[in-house]
């Protein structure tokens, strides 16, 4: 099987840095997998899961949030604001931040007030879904 090279990197650590057999990336118009010998590319990054299979390994899988990623030569960088692994999100949190932000919603205090809530939303909602499939 065919494998490329990908860095996977938060603004506070290196997720993964290696082999890769599979690469999917959550996007604007919806999930993009990425391949060995994958065209060159630029694509910006949303938040959502991300997905990664290590040679002879299970899928691997992140929550992340607003990025990019760069493909070009066989080899990807993925670059986002931060990236967490199942077992790295505390779900009692996750869902703490959730509740607060819909009360916040449903304030309506200022558009900016409204906009940073529904991305603290959508963040913990994504968290929650990662811890989910990790278990």
């Amino acid at each position: 099987m065919d494998t490329f090279q990908v860095h996977i990197l938060a603004a506070d650590k290196t997720l993964y840095e290696g082999p890769c057999v599979s690469l999917t990336i959550p996007a604007n118009d919806g999930e993009r997998g990425i391949l060995a010998h994958h065209s060159s590319m630029m694509a910006a990054i949303v938040p959502g899961m991300i997905r990664w299979q290590p040679p002879g390994q299970e899928v691997q899988l992140a929550a992340v949030s607003p990025g990019m990623v760069k493909v070009e030569a066989n080899e990807v960088l993925v670059l986002v604001d931060s990236a967490e692994r199942p077992e790295e999100i505390d779900e009692a949190r996750a869902r703490r931040r959730a509740d607060e932000a819909r009360e916040a919603i449903l304030q309506k205090k200022s558009i900016q007030e409204y906009q940073l809530a529904q991305s603290t939303l959508a963040r913990a909602l994504n968290r929650l879904r990662v811890k989910g499939r990790g278990l």
